[in-house]
């Protein structure tokens, strides 16, 4: 097994606990002697022990003179956990190889410098996987708000819904299929109060047996559901209010919000949070976010409705974008458009996509990639 390969195999253990390790990142190590994988693990859900505990556990006296993969650089400060540096030197490991240096300004390659004190050969071994795997974390930890991808299915005139509001379904079985994955890899799906009544939307991850199988994820609880509705104004129907899905609903009310609606609220069971208005008199959306950041949760996948997607993009609080197009047209002036909000005046200051990609998925094209703020920056009509 080469080096390569070894970390490969660091990299498939980072996967399967995505979405299961916030507020920490998912991480995966291998401990690697004579060629062979003799330890393995990734970060454990909070706040056991980090992968590279779980790894060097697994291989006990044979991690001595050997190499250890991990897919971001091991701490050396002690928050929940010891120092993972400390448990490396002790092991008698020889040789580490890192694929990440940790944003964290607490670690930021303090660790690494702390392993060759030790007379630990340190080696950088960057890879695109890698880097994706922590852009969640590493927005959580510099912005102080969780990550956000943008999710949303349109026809191919642009519309997400009918003159009569008739939404189901835009996007094929294939397209439904991947949003239950990305949801399976978040920690809270948000959407907006309108949306939560028009559609009555659960916001539950159902796999296949062939995406658990491939995944090989470990279980963990649902994702926060997570509703912002300022005035409170929610019916008792809705199913995000009833006891079955109530625990792990929350509801971001804003200052309209009566003390009386919100212990309405409580009565079903959800969690309720309370965040100061924007100057639009509505709760405000980044406030939201930072009130989510410091529950622990670390990335959003925000499903809309429109209102929210527009106000998202306007507050720049969007990082990625996934986008389902289906071929069909529906025409209709009236019928809503993906993205609201006062938008931008000129095409040259729109918001655009970088590291683009295009797949087929199914009938649909998906369109992914992450937001470039520049151009909208530089606009003087922009809200």
């Amino acid at each position: 097994m080469d080096a390569s390969e070894a970390m490969q195999q660091a990299i498939i253990q980072a996967y399967r606990v995505e979405g299961r390790t916030s507020p920490r990142p998912p991480v995966g190590a291998v401990v690697v002697r004579d060629g062979h994988i003799v330890g393995a693990g990734a970060t454990a859900p909070p706040y056991g022990p980090h992968a590279e505990i779980v790894a060097l556990t697994m291989a006990g006296t044979q991690a001595q003179n050997a190499d250890l993969y991990v897919t971001l650089e091991p701490c050396c400060v002690t928050i929940h956990t010891p120092p993972c540096t400390q448990a490396i030197i002790a092991a008698g490991i020889q040789r580490v190889f890192v694929a990440q240096t940790d944003p964290n300004p607490l670690v930021a390659g303090r660790g690494i410098t702390q392993l060759e004190a030790a007379g630990i050969s340190v080696h950088m071994q960057p890879t695109i996987e890698a880097s994706q795997l922590i852009r969640p974390f590493t927005t959580y930890i510099t912005t102080q708000r969780p990550h956000v991808t943008a999710k949303w299915a349109m026809t191919l005139d642009g519309k997400i819904a009918s003159i009569a509001g008739d939404a189901r379904w835009i996007s094929g079985p294939e397209s439904r299929t991947w949003v239950h994955d990305l949801r399976d890899r978040v920690d809270a799906i948000l959407i907006g109060a309108n949306t939560a009544r028009i559609d009555n939307a659960q916001l539950t991850v159902r796999l296949t047996p062939e995406q658990q199988a491939i995944s090989q994820r470990t279980t963990r609880p649902a994702p926060w559901r997570v509703v912002i509705a300022s005035n409170g104004d929610l019916p008792e129907p809705l199913a995000l209010l009833q006891p079955a899905l109530a625990e792990r609903t929350i509801i971001i009310v804003g200052e309209s919000c009566t003390q009386q609606q919100q212990q309405r609220l409580l009565a079903f069971g959800v969690r309720v949070l309370p965040v100061a208005n924007d100057a639009t008199g509505r709760a405000d959306l980044l406030a939201a976010l930072q009130a989510l950041a410091g529950e622990g949760i670390m990335h959003v996948l925000l499903e809309g409705g429109a209102q929210l997607l527009g106000s998202a993009f306007e507050q720049m609080c969007i990082d990625d974008a996934v986008t389902f197009i289906a071929p069909i047209v529906i025409g209709g002036a009236q019928a809503p458009t993906a993205i609201a909000g006062r938008g931008v005046a000129q095409i040259q200051h729109g918001w655009s996509l970088d590291h683009l990609r295009v797949q087929q998925s199914g009938a649909d094209v998906m369109v992914t990639g992450t937001i470039n703020y520049q151009a909208y920056l530089q606009s003087t009509t922009r809200a």
